[in-house]
């Protein structure tokens, strides 16, 4: 089976076909920083990542690009409240941006472009619709023609007409017509602003996409995604100005993940729910943040809220727990059979494996895939059961843990790191102090050792241990 996405441009699942055989180019939006990124901006960052990892371990060589929007009037409120430069607002925030994702175990883009350095592309892009008579320059404004990109409303299969009537557009005499959008907005005062052939200003949202896309990927990609809220009229509107532009079908595949809500209900400043990327993740971990984005299937929307939080981190245990369970019985287990993995492990590790894909090769699916890294721990344990295990097929099990978190983008062996050498050494020292029957000093580490969230677990191939 192919890889499939829903495409929203077609509303159908369809079999993935790059442009060119064994390369992606992708392209996801990123942020207007002016500002910490909230929890729903979290989501697509991580459903993207795990795509883009997916995409990789398939065989796929992926370039993925993801701008950060710098220009823009909030940016601007903000320089102009703080008597800073939109410059130094923008970076302050885009610096937060990164280790944000970075706590998500997001990979960095491998292109991560800004506005500000890529005016020069953005004028020249807008010079270009003019000259082909797709826009138009209104008293240092310059508009985008809707009415002349006869395919305008096929991304958020509304029709003109509808959207003539029923988009929100502030009354512009400027206008030609109320659905064009601007490309160029004139200089207004204590605002950033560039020299261009229609005078001082600066670029409007939608043409910058279209033109940092151009720039680093070229006049086609293969995969544009973002979230739902940006598909009009932020897409609508990229796709019928680089079409404009270019001649060409600007995205082959375009995905939108579904919108997050805060116990049931829409995030919003007024509702008191708007809740930081940063503080959650300070407060639960970025592990298990980025778990939970992924229990649920990315186009749905998803509900956020302590109890489901709750839920994932005893899942997210379950898997590390048979990881260390599997590491520990490597130790005891029988040296390699000179015949390798027996058949019956093998077979089961090859179908786990194969189901995994299937799932994933299915519009990204990554909550059936969890339930199959679920059904990885199942057979593990039943395995672990047996008196006679052999190293081989113990880490067969674990390298299968680690090879399909990994493609989640949660990292199993980063947890052996966990143990500095100080709780090594009283991991040690208790474990001499229980040979010694002291069990006073080797409660006292034990408890200690709860202090720094190590909780210790005797067994009868040795002490477990796991973090709180």
């Amino acid at each position: 089976m192919s890889i499939q996405f829903t495409n929203t441009l077609t509303r159908k699942k369809e079999a993935f076909v790059p442009l060119e055989p064994g390369k992606v180019k992708m392209y996801v939006c990123g942020p207007t920083v002016y500002n910490y990124i909230h929890i729903g901006n979290a989501r697509p960052a991580i459903v993207f990542d795990t795509l883009r990892r997916y995409l990789k371990y398939r065989g796929f060589e992926v370039t993925f690009v993801q701008n950060i929007t710098d220009v823009d009037d909030k940016l601007i409120r903000v320089a102009n409240e703080e008597g800073i430069t939109v410059k130094e607002v923008a970076d302050r925030y885009t610096d937060a941006f990164n280790e944000d994702l970075r706590n998500l175990n997001v990979m960095p883009p491998d292109i991560q472009p800004r506005v500000m350095q890529t005016i020069p592309e953005i004028i020249q892009f807008i010079e270009g619709l003019i000259e082909k008579g797709y826009a138009y320059e209104s008293e240092g404004d310059v508009y985008f023609r809707t009415g002349r990109f006869a395919e305008y409303g096929k991304l958020s299969h509304q029709p003109l007409d509808e959207l003539q009537v029923g988009a929100r557009v502030e009354i512009n005499e400027k206008k030609e017509n109320p659905l064009d959008f601007a490309l160029w907005k004139s200089a207004k005062p204590g605002e950033v602003t560039w020299s261009s052939p229609w005078g001082e200003g600066r670029p409007g949202w939608h043409i910058e996409c279209s033109a940092m896309a151009l720039t680093f990927l070229g006049d086609q990609i293969d995969i544009h995604a973002g979230g739902a809220d940006l598909v009009f009229p932020h897409h609508e509107n990229e796709i019928a100005q680089s079409e404009c532009y270019t001649g060409k079908v600007f995205a082959r595949y375009w995905l939108h993940n579904g919108m997050l809500n805060i116990n049931n209900e829409k995030m919003s400043k007024s509702l008191g729910n708007f809740l930081l990327a940063r503080d959650l993740i300070q407060h639960y971990g970025g592990e298990l943040i980025r778990f939970f984005m992924l229990q649920g299937h990315y186009r749905n929307p998803i509900n956020f809220s302590n109890d489901l939080l709750e839920q994932a981190a005893n899942g997210l245990e379950r898997i590390k727990t048979a990881y260390a369970n599997l590491g520990h019985r490597l130790q005891t287990a029988r040296a390699e059979e000179p015949n390798g993995l027996a058949q019956e492990q093998k077979e089961v590790i090859a179908a786990l494996r194969e189901r995994f894909v299937t799932e994933m090769d299915d519009d990204l699916n990554t909550a059936n895939a969890i339930t199959v890294v679920y059904d990885v721990v199942k057979e593990a344990n039943l395995y672990l059961r047996n008196q006679n295990v052999g190293q081989v097929e113990v880490q067969a099990y674990r390298d299968l843990l680690v090879e399909l978190t990994g493609v989640l983008g949660l990292e199993l062996a980063q947890a052996e790191g966990l143990l500095d050498s100080e709780v090594e050494a009283l991991i040690a020292e208790r474990t001499e102090a229980r040979k010694s029957r002291n069990f006073a000093r080797a409660d006292e580490i034990r408890d200690l050792l709860s202090e720094k969230g190590i909780l210790l677990e005797d067994t009868p191939q040795g002490v477990r241990w796991r973090r709180k």
